[in-house]
């Protein structure tokens, strides 16, 4: 294969990471939206527990780290210019916003599995909304390349 097919298929990789990401990102506080309102030690909060888990850890954490994986791979077929290309430190901000707000998720499952969230679900509802917001701008900065 030559170099170009190559970074097509990489490229391919890290969309479909980032889908994958994304789509937990989106999911997971909405999970716990209908958690905070389970009654602690049910059945519904313990199913609730389970779905969490599987997918933070089967889904979000390796699409998280693929996406990263593959992201870097892409820079090293050197079509982002380090120097000039300001967008691109834009988006990796975001991307590394994106990523604290990963972790950040991961601390509250374990909250909810610890049976110790003191969070509301206006919070997390509010948090649901911020990966969007992210993967809006992190979308519009590569299509656009607007700095």
């Amino acid at each position: 294969m030559d170099d170009g097919t190559i970074y097509l298929i990489v490229k391919a990789l890290h969309l479909l990471s980032l889908i994958s990401w994304m789509a937990g990102m989106l999911y997971l506080p909405r999970l716990f939206v209908y958690h905070v309102d389970a009654e602690v030690g049910g059945v519904q909060s313990e199913t609730f527990k389970v779905m969490e888990r599987r997918l933070l850890k089967a889904i979000m954490t390796p699409a998280m780290l693929a996406t990263w994986i593959f992201g870097i791979w892409l820079l090293s077929f050197g079509t982002v210019d380090m120097g000039s290309d300001i967008w691109f430190h834009i988006k990796l901000t975001l991307v590394i916003a994106m990523t604290v707000i990963h972790m950040m998720a991961a601390k509250w499952r374990k909250d909810f599995e610890a049976d110790k969230n003191t969070r509301t679900a206006r919070f997390f509802r509010i948090m649901n909304e911020v990966p969007a917001v992210l993967m809006v701008a992190i979308v519009l900065l590569v299509v656009v390349k607007p700095f």
